[in-house]
C-alpha cells in the first residue's frame, strides 16, 4: 500500500507526542523522540512541554543535572539534548564528522598545531575535566601546552568532538551563555559501523518513514554510510511505498497512523527537530513557508503549527504571545492556538518569559500575515 503524504506527517507527530501529550518521565520523553535540538537553553525545555502532559521543568533540570540527559555536540554538529544511553552511540557514530569539521578547519590549522598534536592532548584535556571547567580553564591548559595559540583557538576544536558534555551553569534553563564541560562518563571506544546502524535505527524510531537522504539531513552522516547501514541492518527495518511511489524504510513495528488522525495545534521550540529531521521538509513545512521559517543563516524560527503543518511563527512580546499567521485560519485553529499560548505563558512566567527576544530581527523580514496578539 502507498503511503499518503498526510500519513507521513501524521507518523512524525505520534512518533514525536504532537498527537497527544505523553504521560512519560523526562527521560523517557527524550529517549522517544530522539534528540531535541539545545542550541538555545529555552527549547529542549518547550519542546518537552509540547511533548509532555503536566510537564514539570524541574525534571529537566534535574535530569541534567545527574546526566540522565546531557547536552553535547552531536547531530548536525550542532548541540543535542539527548540520553545518557543514547551519547557513546550517537557520539561513535559522529566522531569522524565532528573531527573533520574542526581538523580541516582553517581557524584550526592557523593554530599550527596539527592533528597529531590534537589527538594527543585529548586524554589530558578528559583527565582535567573530570571536574566541570570554564572554557577559559581548558583553553589555559592547551596554552600551558603550546604557548599561545590565535583566536579561536585550541579548545574552540578539541571541544566538538572529545567527549565532553555541557555542564549546567544554573540559570532558568540550566545553562546559561558562557558553558561549562565535564568529561562524559562513558570514554571506551566503540565500533563506528555498529554505532550508526544503531543511529539510523533510532533515526527510524523517533522519525521514520523515511529514506536515506532525510537521515543523512538529521544527522549529517554521509549518504553511503547511511544507506549501508540500512542495508546492514536486515530484517530490522521494513520496506514501504511513499507517496510518489520512493522507497522509505521504517522499524517494523513503526507507527503510521490513519490520515484523518486530528493533529492539535502546537506553539514550537525554535530549532524544533521536527523542523529539520528531513531532506523534504514539505513533511511539516509547507514549500511556500520554508524561507520564513528557515533563515539563510540556519535559525530556525519557533512555530505555530495547525493541523500538522507550520502555518506561521510566533514569539512572546508584552502582553502575551504574538502569533503571525502565513495564512487564514479557521476560529476553532485560533482558538486552540490562544489556549496554548495561554498555558506557554503560564509555563514561562517562572523562568524566563522574554525567550527568543535576541532573534527579533528576523519578525522585519517576515511575509504579510495575520498577527494577533494571544494568552492575555
Amino acid at each position: 500500500m502507498r503511503l499518503t503524504a498526510r500519513q507521513l506527517n501524521r507518523a512524525t507527530l505520534d512518533r514525536q507526542l504532537l498527537l497527544d501529550r505523553g504521560r512519560l518521565d523526562v527521560v523517557d520523553a527524550v529517549r522517544r523522540v530522539v534528540a531535541l535540538q539545545a542550541q538555545e537553553p529555552p527549547s529542549p525545555y518547550v519542546a518537552l512541554w509540547n511533548r509532555i502532559e503536566d510537564f514539570d521543568p524541574r525534571e529537566l533540570d534535574r535530569a541534567f543535572a545527574t546526566h540522565a540527559v546531557v547536552k553535547a555536540s552531536l547531530l548536525r554538529l550542532t548541540l543535542h539534548a539527548v540520553t545518557a544511553d543514547d551519547y557513546p552511540v550517537f557520539h561513535s557514530a559522529m566522531l569522524p564528522s565532528l573531527r573533520a569539521s574542526r581538523l580541516n578547519d582553517r581557524r584550526f590549522t592557523a593554530t599550527g598545531l596539527t592533528t597529531a598534536d590534537a589527538d594527543a592532548i585529548v586524554a589530558e584535556l578528559l583527565e582535567y575535566a573530570g571536574q566541570p571547567r570554564a572554557g577559559a580553564e581548558l583553553e589555559g591548559l592547551l596554552t600551558q601546552r603550546f604557548g599561545p595559540l590565535p583566536k579561536p583557538g585550541g579548545w574552540w576544536a578539541l571541544r566538538m568532538f572529545s567527549r565532553v558534555l555541557h555542564h549546567p551553569t544554573g540559570g532558568p534553563w540550566s545553562f546559561g551563555l558562557r558553558p561549562s564541560y565535564v568529561a562524559a562518563r562513558h570514554q571506551d571506544r566503540l565500533d563506528h559501523a555498529e554505532s550508526v546502524r544503531r543511529l539510523v535505527a533510532r533515526y527510524l524510531e523517533g522519525f521514520g518513514p523515511a529514506n536515506p537522504l532525510d537521515v543523512s539531513q538529521f544527522t549529517l552522516l554521509g549518504r553511503p554510510l547511511v544507506r549501508t547501514a540500512i542495508k546492514e541492518l536486515g530484517d530490522a527495518v521494513v520496506q514501504l511505498e511513499g507517496p510518489d511511489g520512493s522507497v522509505l524504510f521504517d522499524v517494523p513495528a513503526g507507527t503510521v497512523p490513519d490520515d484523518d488522525v486530528p493533529a492539535p495545534p502546537r506553539l514550537m521550540a525554535m530549532w524544533d527537530s521536527v523542523l529539520l529531521a528531513y531532506a523534504d521538509r514539505s513533511r511539516l513545512i509547507p514549500p511556500d513557508y520554508r524561507r520564513a521559517v528557515i533563515q539563510g543563516n540556519g535559525d530556525v524560527l519557533p512555530t505555530l503549527l495547525v493541523d500538522g503543518q507550520v502555518a506561521g511563527v510566533w514569539r512572546p512580546v508584552d502582553g502575551g504571545i504574538e502569533a503571525t499567521a502565513f495564512q487564514r485560519l479557521p476560529k476553532r485553529a485560533w482558538d486552540g492556538l490562544a489556549g496554548e499560548a495561554a498555558a506557554l505563558l503560564a509555563f514561562l512566567a517562572d523562568r524566563e518569559p522574554t525567550i527568543y527576544r535576541r532573534y527579533a530581527r528576523w519578525w522585519a523580514t517576515l511575509p504579510e500575515g495575520d498577527v494577533r496578539l494571544l494568552g492575555r
